[in-house]
């Protein structure tokens, strides 16, 4: 079976669902023709590492919507109000919302798209080229599902993510040994306490650092050992002026930078972001160990310095390897269960590399306004969410730039048409209604 829209994207996570609400409120005539699909059976943000517990380290108005557009009706605070819970979020004093709540606030968007209509379950196998036109030049994209059916588009939007990161070292593990943070709530529930004596998580961020703690409070009998590369845990390295280069207006700015420029702030971003954790979570496992060392039961170790050089299975264990470079001094870890807190691969994704393919490109590469460069035999629009660091900062993988990067990119979708955005639909001041009712 085959349809067409004007407008595919793929993948429903925080980058696309901006994008739709976008569509919707500057081009309502090209929303009704887009389509959101999402291999999943549903919405979640981080859906490895929903724990309940967890809050974002984004506060609440870097939403889909509000640096774009404030009044919009899918804000967060606006979900919050629909849901009766507006009175008791500002009772918490805080901007960071719990992991959990970000996560509903995603789903409470996806079902209350008026125009946008979004599929789940769908899988995309390939991106492809195709011509309605008598010079042969591509004008519409091909999506082919794993069901068989295809999708014909004039502009696909994919924002699928980054595969998750398994450092060669452990790919030889069995599945039933290893857990990366990208499953880690899902895969939590099917352990055995009584098969989880020791616990070794490999990574020295705030997803490892979380997964450590889950364990220590979900088992109380089992050992947990963190082993990182680093000296050891650390804050983020952030302040209110590091935070500037997390302003959308600063996307501007780095893009227009050299190539030598651009790579010394990123090297210097990544501390404000990666590689640390949140002042909270430090200061509950320092706390913990204290406390530990003063009843004698001493259940967490630190491994730092070290490198894990291989994994493999000896019986019922796992036997790491690790080499401790400050002691110049290579053992073996034995435990039962490897958890890796080791992040995403950095390079494209592979539908992303595969749909390059199909046009002839090999080298990758976006405009200011997140379109692929293409060659002049294709006019049909390829626009990528979330992988563009290199060309417009560290941020562009995160959710700080997600609303205005919507509006840009929907404003360049329709110059390309030889259209223009209308007025802002459903957000004048007599029209700021909640959107009730539309939870079920």
């Amino acid at each position: 079976m085959e349809r067409d829209k004007s407008v595919v994207a793929v993948g429903a996570g925080p980058a696309n669902l901006a994008f739709a609400v976008a569509v919707e409120e500057m081009a309502p005539h090209v929303a009704e023709e887009t389509l959101l699909v999402e291999q999943h059976d549903d919405i979640a943000w981080q859906r490895g590492m929903l724990l309940p517990w967890a809050q974002s380290q984004v506060g609440f108005l870097k939403d889909l919507v509000t640096l774009r557009n404030p009044r919009s009706r899918y804000s967060f605070v606006n979900y919050l109000h629909s849901t009766s819970r507006l009175d008791e979020f500002i009772n918490l004093g805080t901007s960071l919302p719990y992991r959990l709540e970000v996560s509903a606030y995603l789903q409470w968007v996806a079902k209350s798209l008026e125009r946008v209509q979004v599929e789940y379950g769908r899988s995309v196998t390939a991106i492809t080229p195709v011509s309605s036109r008598d010079d042969g030049v591509s004008d519409r994209w091909r999506i082919q599902f794993d069901t068989g059916e295809v999708v014909r588009c004039r502009d696909v939007v994919i924002g699928v993510g980054r595969a998750a990161n398994i450092p060669a070292a452990f790919l030889d593990l069995p599945a039933d040994r290893l857990i990366h943070s990208t499953e880690f709530t899902t895969r939590l529930e099917g352990l055995d306490p009584a098969a989880v004596r020791r616990v070794a998580v490999v990574g020295g961020a705030q997803s490892a650092a979380e997964m450590l703690w889950t364990m220590y409070q979900r088992f109380p009998d089992a050992e947990c050992r963190m082993v990182m590369r680093s000296a050891g845990l650390r804050g983020y390295e952030s302040s209110v002026f590091t935070n500037e280069l997390y302003f959308p207006s600063f996307v501007d700015q780095f893009y227009a930078g050299s190539a030598e420029a651009r790579s010394q702030v990123l090297q210097e971003m990544h501390r404000t972001n990666y590689a640390g954790l949140a002042p909270g979570m430090l200061d509950t496992l320092y706390r913990q160990m204290y406390q530990d060392r003063l009843t004698g039961r001493t259940r967490i170790a630190m491994h730092t310095l070290t490198d894990v050089l291989a994994a493999r299975t000896d019986g019922d264990e796992v036997v790491l390897t690790v080499h401790d470079r400050l002691r110049g001094t290579t053992d073996e870890l034995r435990t039962d269960l490897v958890l890796l807190g080791t992040g995403f691969e950095q390079g494209m994704p592979a539908l992303i590399r595969q749909t390059a393919a199909s046009i002839g490109v090999t080298e990758i590469a976006v405009d200011r306004n997140y379109r692929l460069v293409t060659p002049n035999s294709v006019t049909a629009g390829c626009y990528l969410q979330g992988v563009n660091e290199a060309t417009h900062g560290i941020v562009d993988s995160l959710i700080s730039v997600l609303a205005v990067r919507a509006g840009e990119m929907v404003t360049d979708l329709l110059g390309a048409r030889g259209d223009s955005p209308p007025a802002l639909v459903g957000t004048g001041p007599t029209d700021g209604r909640s959107i009730e009712g539309r939870d079920d």
